[in-house]
Parts: structure tokens; sequence; C-alpha cells
């Protein structure tokens, strides 16, 4: 086994407004195989768009996105980079935030979240910034301009990582999460 880190979880949120990939706070998740129930990202398999341009658009494959995981930190430095005073993860579309763990975006895929209910988490890479977030923030700072293409700027190598449950389990906010990379 290669090595391992710790990292808290601060907030827990999900997507269940259809139309919208904006995120709320909940306390607690019963992660099972598909993501998060209810969740705008849930199951095994997704279509095929944009960020997927080898099949036709539409195609049914796996998905490997169904959970989205960000840094407090990294988010932090996005803000300072955009020169905005906060970048929440609710307005990126965040699904778990974790805290104390450098360079969250970095991990690399086949990483895993262990938490303390045995569920895991398999990372499958970096979540690429595109730029639907950065108009949510724009519409959060209406007086400064052009932040939805500076996002996509800011938010390169920051932007956290995408997963898929590899164990459901339950996941709380305040949770203890290892974080095993393999080398």
């Amino acid at each position: 086994m290669g090595e391992f880190y710790h990292a808290e979880i601060t907030s827990v949120l999900i997507a269940q407004k259809a139309d919208s990939f904006v995120t709320e706070k909940i306390s607690s998740v019963d992660l099972q195989y598909g993501g998060i129930p209810g969740d705008l990202h849930f199951g095994l398999t997704k279509r095929a768009g944009a960020r997927e341009p080898m099949y036709k658009r539409g195609t049914e494959i796996l998905n490997r996105r169904q959970i989205s995981i960000v840094s407090a930190e990294e988010c932090a430095i996005i803000a300072e980079e955009m020169d905005v005073p906060k970048i929440l993860p609710e307005w990126i579309g965040a699904n778990i935030v974790v805290s104390g763990i450098d360079h969250l975006t970095k991990l690399p895929a086949g990483s895993r979240l262990i938490f303390p209910s045995g569920a895991g988490i398999l990372c499958e890479g970096e979540n690429l910034p595109c730029i639907h977030p950065g108009h949510v923030i724009q519409k959060q700072y209406p007086n400064k301009s052009n932040l939805a293409a500076r996002f996509v700027k800011a938010a390169m190598g920051l932007r956290g990582i995408v997963g898929m449950v590899e164990h459901p389990g339950m996941l709380h906010t305040g949770d203890q999460a290892k974080i095993f990379i393999d080398s």
C-alpha cells in the first residue's frame, strides 16, 4: 500500500434540483453505488456529453462523476486568485468538502477516500473547471467583471476531484477520512 493522509469532512452537500448543479448543505448522507440518492449526478451510468467527445452525445456510459469533492483550502485560493471574498463549495457543485489535505486536486486517479462507516470513494481524477460555476459566482458578485471566464483560469488545478462510490455507507459532517494513494 502507498501513503495515506487524513482530512476532515467539513460539509456534505446535494444538488436536488433537476435544472441546477448548485448544491445545498445536509448533515449526512447514505452513499450508495451510484452516488448520493436524489443528487443530480446520481447513477451507475450517465449519458455522454461534452466531457466524453469520444462517444456520440447521449451514449450510455459508466458514471465516473458521481461525487464532486473540493477542499476548503483550494476554494480559498480560487477566491484569492479571482479577487473575491469567498467561493462557496455550493456554487461550484461540490458534494463533499474536506479540510486538512494540501493539493486535493492533485490526487491521482485510483486514490481512495475511506470514511469511518467503511464507505469508500474511488478518485477518478481532477474535476476540470468549466464556465458554468463561473456564471453562478458572477451572480454573487455583480459588481466584479468577467468572473465566469476568470473562474476557469483561477480554478485550474484547484477545482477538486470527481469520484465514484466504491463501497456504500454513511458519511457525516465532521467525519475524518483516510485518503489512500497507491504508489
